[in-house]
């Protein structure tokens, strides 16, 4: 945005989303101040800027939550939404550069650029700029991308750098040999905290849900929403607690045996989990 008059001899403007100030005239003219001086502390112009500056943090935030979201559970997007989106720096910073999977399943690709036609700009892994018109595209969960490795490498070459963390979220394949009746997986409980209160606080800060007994996340997966909860100890329990088990309940709040758990689900749950456990308690010494 331009700079405006702000005071007798000043301007200010929006600088990397802070308040700046220029002299307008003087020596200092054109150049820009290191701080706001005192005289414009107290302006109008600046408060409606601070009030437009969290405006735009508000916003930003909002678009990366709504990109993970699209991504998270792999949902179409229609490609006149991307389209009319991209002119807002914010969409953009969420959208460029993720993987994104048109009409065929089998060629992804890296997303560039989109017109107001409704044409993607991709770049696919032999390295051509391809230009899609389909419908819908989907984002895909990193753990649905059969060429993942591939992706990761191509984006280090590219020095691809996502704001919606995609091809390098961390992810976890579902075992095969999953008993029929199992409905916990325990390989992350035990995980020690000195409070309950510091495990709840750890699962609210990584955007998890804190409910009754438990931290959650809903996913939805294979056309259905699956909620992955972990016990973190009662609610008003004030002593030391630990995490205990991973399970999966349904939309109707049935829990699920483990082979019933999508690829999705099953990596976001054991993403929560092991984020949760990574926060313990490490103990030091010959007793550790």
């Amino acid at each position: 945005m331009g700079w405006l008059p702000a005071g007798d001899g000043y301007e200010v403007a929006l600088v990397d989303g802070r308040v700046a100030a220029r002299a307008t005239g003087g020596r200092a003219a054109g150049r820009q101040l290191k701080t706001l001086p005192k005289a414009l502390k107290e302006h109008p112009e600046i408060e409606r800027l601070r009030r437009l500056a969290e405006w735009l943090d508000r916003h930003a935030a909002a678009c990366l939550a709504q990109v993970d979201a699209w991504m998270v559970s792999s949902l179409p997007v229609p490609t006149g939404l991307l389209a009319r989106v991209w002119a807002d720096e914010a969409w953009r910073v969420a959208l460029r550069d993720l993987v994104v999977v048109g009409d065929d399943p089998d060629r992804a690709g890296f997303l560039r650029d989109a017109s107001d036609s409704g044409e993607l700009r991709v770049v696919d892994l032999d390295g051509e700029t391809v230009r899609l018109r389909p419908e819908t595209v989907t984002l895909p969960h990193p753990v649905l991308l059969s060429d993942l490795d591939e992706l990761r490498e191509f984006a280090a070459e590219l020095g691809v750098v996502q704001r919606v963390e995609q091809i390098h979220r961390a992810t976890w394949a579902k075992p095969g040999d999953l008993g029929a009746d199992a409905t916990e997986v325990k390989q992350f409980a035990g995980g020690k905290y000195a409070s309950r209160f510091g495990l709840a606080a750890r699962a609210t800060s990584l955007g998890y849900r804190v409910s009754g007994g438990y931290a959650t996340c809903r996913v939805r997966d294979g056309g259905r929403t699956v909620e992955a909860s972990v016990w973190i100890g009662e609610p008003y329990w004030d002593g030391d607690t630990e995490t205990g088990g991973l399970s999966w309940s349904g939309p109707e709040g049935r829990g699920l045996a483990l082979r019933e758990v999508g690829p999705v689900a099953w990596s976001e749950g054991m993403r929560m989990a092991a984020a949760l456990y990574a926060g313990r308690v490490i103990e030091e010494g010959a007793n550790a």
